[in-house]
């Protein structure tokens, strides 16, 4: 078994008071096992880069309650009116009365979580959208409302959260006046000024402009997920990251290669003609502060911004690995549960290294493929609408162990782990994705690769409740899964798109095995942060 020798500053925390109390939400609290997000070594920063760091974090709250309003509305008063702590402590994990893994209320007085979350009107129906004539309406940063009149109407979200964007702009332009780093101060004036107007495009070309800092703030209207109906609208979220100079220069090496990693893509040709920027960059870095969306119900571990096609096409985009979340998830979830649902001769082949790569080539995956439909439907966004981010997901996850594989059979990754490594830790990452459930985009697309791969007889589920796995099939399944979503995104065809989603994402009896198994055995399905000032 390969473990992962690496101390991190994390500490998985048990979750004492969960077994103290009778709550029936302290089972569901403890699914989120807490992990200590320690002060850094700042040694190497300046006495003003710690200032700037504080503001950084200042600007994420104001994006954590900008968040809250977005996808919910008052927080305070929500939380001001539940009198149980440990259902308080779940409503803070998954930003209100919906676990975001079923959709579900758990709050009486709520009903299940909408589609459209905050972004729309509750009574307005998707024909009722299309029929209207609003060129706003299609922005990702307009909200939809009732007037007076009862009609529709779109408000910019600059507009709707002006006092706390103006509270974020000053932290910002206070950063810029500060910092020794003309790359940094450039950027955060830019943020600042996008921010105000919605209009984003000159500060991601500055973010990725900035690649000579040791901290990074990624902070804006990013992920489309919440928006389960239309797909389209961008939900706040804030990351406040301090850069692992040493694994950031070893995976830079791979930027020059990502026009040969397009091209590794398995299907036609034509279904991935993206040429992506030449700007790219691959960033390691910490995790010190996340806020908004970042912070809601499943944390993510990487990153690979921006999303904007335009940006994507001009100069690439920025991936970037949460190495020590990278660290706790594994080391805390992946390796355990692998241990526990593979059979013995497939946990040996668990690896640490694995499932950092892995996610390394997960994210530069994001930026692979196509961006528009070669059919003149325009972007893959539009065509394919709320079934986008799901199908992103599966084309990333199945992409990413691709381009491992294929680089570890010819040495191109320096650290001890094979193939098979690579394809029984994405196993592993896939069966404790289980518990993510099917109410997003990452859970859903966690349970189509299983049913896909469990159709190519991949993997068989025996009576003793744990896995073997056919390496060959694995990969062979997964080059095939990755085309036909290339060809999906290509071609917009969204009424495919809605079917084979709607086939494949169902879970079944063995998901819900499995799941009990690794209830049983404590083992949490994911984290929540305890942040050290």
């Amino acid at each position: 078994m390969k473990k992962n020798l690496i101390l991190t500053a994390l500490v998985l925390l048990t979750v004492v008071a969960c077994k103290q109390t009778n709550s029936p939400y302290a089972r569901r609290v403890a699914d989120y096992g807490v992990v200590n997000i320690e002060t850094p070594d700042l040694s190497g920063i300046t006495d003003n880069g710690k200032e700037v760091l504080n503001l950084y974090r200042f600007a994420a709250d104001e994006v954590d309650a900008i968040y809250w309003k977005q996808y919910f509305g008052d927080k305070q008063a929500f939380l001001d009116g539940l009198s149980d702590p440990m259902q308080k402590t779940f409503a803070e994990i998954n930003y209100g009365p919906w676990d975001r893994t079923t959709g579900k209320s758990f709050v009486e007085g709520y009903g299940d979580r909408l589609p459209g979350a905050g972004f729309y009107p509750a009574d307005m129906t998707r024909e009722e959208f299309d029929a209207w004539e609003n060129p706003d309406k299609n922005s990702p940063y307009t909200l939809v409302r009732r007037a007076e009149d009862g009609s529709l109407e779109t408000v910019w979200f600059h507009d709707e959260y002006k006092d706390n964007i103006e509270k974020i702009a000053n932290y910002l332009k206070a950063a810029a006046d500060i910092t020794i780093k003309p790359s940094v101060a450039a950027y955060l004036l830019s943020k600042a000024e996008a921010l105000r107007t919605d209009k984003y495009y000159e500060s991601s070309i500055a973010w990725l402009d900035m690649d000579d800092s040791k901290m990074d703030l990624v902070i804006g209207p990013n992920e489309v997920t919440d928006d389960q109906l239309l797909g389209i609208k961008r939900s706040y979220e804030a990351f406040v990251l301090l850069k692992n100079e040493a694994r950031t220069k070893e995976l830079m090496q791979y930027v020059s290669r990502i026009a040969e990693f397009q091209e590794d893509l398995p299907g036609d040709p034509a279904y991935k003609t993206f040429q992506p920027g030449t700007g790219s960059n691959i960033f390691s870095c910490d995790a010190l502060y996340y806020a908004g969306k970042a912070n809601a119900g499943v944390k993510v571990i990487a990153l690979n911004l921006p999303f904007d096609s335009d940006v994507q096409r001009d100069r690439g985009t920025r991936t970037i690995l949460l190495e020590n979340v990278i660290n706790a998830k594994y080391n805390h979830i992946v390796n355990p549960s692998g241990e526990v649902l593979l059979e013995s001769a497939y946990a040996d082949h668990l690896s640490a290294d694995a499932f950092f790569w892995n996610i390394v080539f997960r994210e530069v995956a994001h930026g692979l493929g196509v961006k528009e439909t070669v059919n003149g439907k325009g972007s893959v966004e539009d065509a394919l609408g709320n079934t986008a981010s799901t199908l992103e997901e599966v084309k990333a996850n199945a992409a990413g162990v691709l381009l491992v594989c294929k680089l570890q059979d010819h040495f191109d990754i320096h650290h001890i782990f094979t193939r098979e490594d690579a394809l029984a830790t994405f196993f592993a990452s896939i069966l404790r994705s289980e518990r993510f459930g099917e109410g997003s985009a990452l859970g859903r697309a966690n349970i189509m690769i299983y049913n896909y791969l469990a159709q190519a007889g991949a993997f068989q589920h025996k009576d003793s409740g744990q896995y073997s796995l056919d390496f060959g099939k694995m990969e062979s399944a997964l080059s095939d899964l990755t085309a036909l979503v290339l060809k999906t995104q290509a071609t917009g065809d969204k009424e495919f798109a809605a079917q084979f989603e709607a086939r494949y994402s169902k879970r079944n009896a063995d998901f819900d095995a499995d799941v009990l198994k690794l209830g049983l055995e404590n083992i949490p399905a994911d984290i929540r942060f305890n942040f050290k000032r």
